[in-house]
């Protein structure tokens, strides 16, 4: 993939996080809260927990950092995937919010 592509691709990925996070607002009492700085999302529950998500330029990767570790992705021509365990990154996503916020939460592309 080109450095375009993968910009392409990555920054959508980031829009569609703060809009699933705009959303979850608007559909749940999750009070979430989200900051943008650059290549980077920190979503900040209620509790204090963080996830961050960032963008790896050079390696073409996403990285999420959760409580139970962290993350990175790759995309295989059609979504982005965990280099490790193949998981989608968008269910890992939504598995690490719901995990640190305390009730289901759920993030699509």
């Amino acid at each position: 993939m080109t450095d375009p592509e993968y910009m392409d691709r990555a920054e959508a990925a980031l829009a569609a996080i703060e809009r699933g996070c705009d959303r979850i607002n608007d559909e749940t009492d999750a009070d979430i809260d989200n900051q943008r700085v650059g290549g980077m999302i920190t979503i900040t529950f209620p509790n204090g927990s963080q996830l961050i998500v960032n963008l790896q330029k050079p390696l073409q990767e996403i990285w999420l950092a959760a409580r139970s570790g962290g993350y990175h992705y790759r995309h295989d021509g059609r979504q982005w995937v965990d280099t490790k365990t193949g998981a989608e990154f968008f269910e890992q996503l939504s598995r690490e919010a719901s995990a640190q916020g305390g009730q289901a939460l759920a993030f699509t592309a």
